[in-house]
């Protein structure tokens, strides 16, 4: 999801279906230079259904703009285990003591066949 989308909804979900044995991927608009940050492990109600695999920063290709405040992207990589609905949570924040909580939040629920 791009920046302008969390721009218009805040708090955003999405639902998908799969197979077991499935790999799915998660891509967020993020950008650390603000001090905002993605949770680095998503919140995932059964973890005998949906286990997160990685999670890493992907900053803005060369050919965009290298400015401070240019939006680079997170990526979660997930693995369907086995059938059931499970979701995987995000939060978008600033991490520090007193800072600004769920600005932006991701929601998915992932049902596996």
């Amino acid at each position: 999801m791009p920046c302008d989308e969390f721009a218009s909804a805040n708090h955003t979900s999405r639902e998908l279906e799969v197979e077991a044995g499935s790999l799915l991927m998660v891509t967020l608009c993020s950008n650390p230079t603000t001090g905002f940050e993605w949770s680095e492990t998503a919140n995932i109600s059964d973890t005998s259904i949906l286990e997160q695999v990685s999670h890493e920063f992907i900053p803005p290709q060369s050919g965009q703009s290298s400015q401070t405040g240019t939006p680079g992207q997170e990526v979660w990589v997930f693995r369907a285990l086995e059938a059931g609905t499970s979701t995987a949570y995000m939060e978008y924040s600033r991490p520090w003591q007193g800072g600004e909580e769920a600005i932006w939040t991701f929601e998915l629920t992932v049902t596996v066949e």
